[in-house]
């Protein structure tokens, strides 16, 4: 059995990348499920929301209380899963604090990220895993450790989009710093939406869209890019790669991250040879 954990919040591309590799798992006959922790500002519905929102079923995903089998695996799509966790500890119930000891305390494949490069190996001294074990996208992270790993989108599972334009421009700014991003050049574009949360930093003056948002990929013709800060795994452009929607790269093009990597990536399947080899190694 893979555990796949989620502790971030319900519209994050870890999400959607957990839920995708859960069910692609499944349909290779590898009992997998996500177990969703959830964040202390949203509800389990809102995830159940954003999944069905998003893919043709909602299964295998267990909420909060929950405790593994002994030889089971964890599985987290990016280190960030047991960094937040470790930071927001004492926010959660004590169901959610015994999950995610017992989740975190035994094996681990670990997706290697560098986002919080100080309090990741806190993380992991706070819950001391048996083992843990990284996989790396190594063109994202040239000095990154662990076996290749790409995370791709699982495709098979997506609902039909239909073509229903509400505005021209896609902005994200799911957080503080990618609101910004996009504010400093939105002026340009005066039939935007922005992806968001109902947030402080949100300016009402905008065209602001509030996640999860059914047929988002019907609403808009064209995304712009605008993040300044490190991107590992930009999702949307592989989206709009696959549904032949135009981006607009409008940020500095000498950054090396995901984003610069995922422009140039063509899509392609999943591939959960790296995650399957480890699991045995575990096991």
């Amino acid at each position: 059995m893979i555990n796949i954990v989620v502790t971030s919040k319900p519209v994050d591309g870890l999400l959607y990348y957990s839920y995708e590799y859960c069910s692609y798992l499944n349909s290779l006959g590898i009992e997998s499920r996500v177990v969703i922790i959830c964040h202390r500002k949203f509800s389990q519905e809102q995830y159940i929301d954003s999944i069905s929102r998003k893919y043709i079923h909602c299964q295998n995903i267990i909420f909060d209380n929950f405790i593994p089998r002994e030889n089971a695996v964890t599985l987290i799509m990016g280190r960030s899963m047991m960094t937040l966790s470790w930071q927001d500890f004492k926010s959660y119930k004590q169901e959610q604090q015994d999950s995610l000891r017992h989740l975190f305390g035994g094996n681990v494949i670990s997706i290697y990220s560098e986002n919080h490069p100080t309090k990741y190996p806190l993380a992991v001294e706070f819950y001391s895993p048996k083992k843990i074990i990284d996989l790396c996208d190594t063109e994202v992270y040239p000095n990154g450790v662990g076996e290749h790993f790409e995370k791709t989108i699982n495709f098979s599972i997506y609902k039909p989009h239909v073509d229903d334009i509400k505005f021209k421009h896609l902005f994200l700014g799911t957080n503080d710093k990618y609101y910004a991003s996009a504010e400093k050049v939105i002026n340009q574009f005066p039939d935007h939406g922005i992806l968001t949360y109902n947030e402080s930093y949100v300016n009402v003056a905008n065209n602001n869209i509030f996640v999860p948002v059914e047929n988002l990929l019907g609403m808009f013709e064209t995304y712009v890019y605008t993040k300044e800060t490190f991107d590992p795994a930009p999702r949307i452009f592989q989206e709009c790669k696959y549904f032949e929607k135009e981006v607009i790269y409008l940020r500095d093009k000498t950054i090396c991250d995901g984003g610069s990597v995922y422009w140039k990536r063509e899509i392609k399947k999943p591939d959960v040879t790296a995650i399957l080899s480890t699991y045995d190694k575990l096991h």
